[in-house]
């Protein structure tokens, strides 16, 4: 059977969060994912990231995980990588701390991609374990990826569906952006070929906890008001400095 969907998951030191993601993959119920390639770009980990995204390799339930672990780098570079390898029609990235708690989900995704004809199709964001703050931030980025899909659409990393051949087309992410390369490469896509998917993928609150609500929230802000504005990508925003993982 022809593969029709490849997985790209960048990934730095994510041996705690990357096997509740992978297990997730595996208890989806498309009917083609035994035949789906998911590449892990690993940018140099040190944790064992690597033989923890491996292992899926075996037999879980019903379902064998082909994964190849490829060299990664900043999210838009791994990204990157993983497409390039990709022959497939479409190419599914996602974030190593996302889990897809919903197991229709990628069969309802790739559904509606080819139904509709849509370039990109992303979905809202829940948080595993997460805080009253937590919850607000991400329900107010949710209903602005609604309100900006009718006028400027936007999605984030954490679940991005895109068709290979207008991925291709609209150049990749941008990798020399060190900030929000996944807005800046959605905000190219034609409104009437993006699409938000019924649902949520759920992340954890890390980003929150190293940064703090205040500051990840005046970032977003910094994001819409810059968007005409690329240099702005360009600089370090300290975004992709290390947290420290702890234990939920």
């Amino acid at each position: 059977m022809k593969p029709q969907l490849t997985i790209v998951i960048p990934a730095r030191n994510e041996a705690m969060n990357l096997p509740k993601l992978l297990t997730s993959l595996s208890r989806q119920d498309y009917p083609l994912l035994p035949h789906t390639k998911v590449f892990v770009a690993d940018a140099a980990s040190t944790d064992g990231t690597v033989p923890a995204a491996l292992a899926f390799r075996q037999l879980r339930g019903d379902v064998r995980l082909d994964i190849e672990v490829i060299p990664g780098g900043l999210p838009a570079v791994g990204r990157n990588a993983g497409a390039r390898l990709a022959d497939t029609a479409y190419v599914l990235f996602l974030d190593a701390d996302v889990e897809l708690t919903d197991p229709t989900m990628l069969r309802r995704a790739m559904d509606a991609m080819q139904r509709r004809e849509l370039h990109c199709l992303t979905t809202s964001i829940g948080c595993i374990f997460g805080r009253f703050m937590d919850d607000v931030l991400f329900a107010a980025s949710n209903l602005c990826q609604r309100v900006g899909s009718w006028v400027k659409p936007f999605g984030t990393g954490m679940f991005l569906l895109f068709d290979k051949a207008e991925f291709d087309r609209l150049g990749g992410f941008h990798e020399q952006a060190l900030f929000a390369e996944d807005y800046l490469l959605t905000q190219k896509v034609a409104v009437r070929r993006f699409g938000i998917l019924r649902g949520k993928i759920y992340t954890s609150n890390r980003r929150f906890r190293k940064m703090g609500h205040m500051r990840i929230a005046l970032m977003f802000l910094r994001t819409a008001l810059n968007t005409f504005n690329e240099s702005y990508y360009l600089r370090d925003q300290k975004y992709w400095q290390e947290p420290i993982q702890k234990a939920q």
